[in-house]
């Protein structure tokens, strides 16, 4: 069974979860809209892809 033979110190611990800080969200602004969408996402409001440069979802047709 293994059981750590000293005691692991705050410096050491804190080195170790260094890599586990979150990073903000980056947002991205719809560019017909102006929305904030999260990036490669269609957007909510309009239903417009800015990284395909098309309307993913004709709202038109949804609201019928």
């Amino acid at each position: 069974m293994a059981v750590p033979k000293r005691r692991v110190s705050n410096a050491r611990q804190g080195k170790r979860r260094s890599h586990h800080n979150r990073k903000p969200k980056q947002n991205t602004y719809c560019t017909r809209c102006g929305v904030a969408v999260l990036p490669h996402i269609v957007c909510y409001n309009c239903g417009w892809s800015n990284s395909q440069g098309r309307e993913a979802i004709s709202m038109e047709a949804e609201q019928e």
